[in-house]
C-alpha cells in the first residue's frame, strides 16, 4: 500500500528542515515553503530522490562546483537551485 500524499509531504517537510547541515536546512526549507504543496507524484519522487543525497554533494551541485548528475537534471532541481537566491544570501549576515 502506498503512502498517502499528505503524509508523504509531511515526512518530506520534516526531513527537509532537519538535515544537520545549516546550508542544506536553509535551501531545503526555502524550497519546501515555495513548492512542496504544489509537487505532483512524479515531482515528489524526484524531490525524494534528491533528499536522499548527501548534503555536501547537493550544496556543490547548487553552487555549480560539482557537475549535476543526470538523475537530478529535472524541473524539481531547477526550482530547488532557483530557491537558493532567497536563502543562502539571507542566511549570511
Amino acid at each position: 500500500m502506498s503512502e498517502p500524499v499528505g503524509i508523504r509531504r509531511k515526512r518530506l517537510l520534516h526531513r527537509s528542515r532537519y538535515r544537520g547541515f545549516r546550508e542544506s536546512d536553509i535551501l531545503f526549507g526555502r524550497f519546501v515553503d515555495l513548492w512542496l504543496d504544489r509537487l505532483d507524484e512524479r515531482e515528489l519522487d524526484q524531490f525524494e530522490a534528491l533528499i536522499e543525497e548527501g548534503d555536501q554533494d547537493i550544496y556543490a551541485w547548487v553552487q555549480g562546483t560539482l557537475p549535476l548528475p543526470e538523475r537530478h537534471d529535472n524541473e524539481v532541481f531547477a526550482r530547488f537551485r532557483a530557491a537558493k537566491t532567497d536563502t543562502v544570501e539571507r542566511a549570511d549576515p
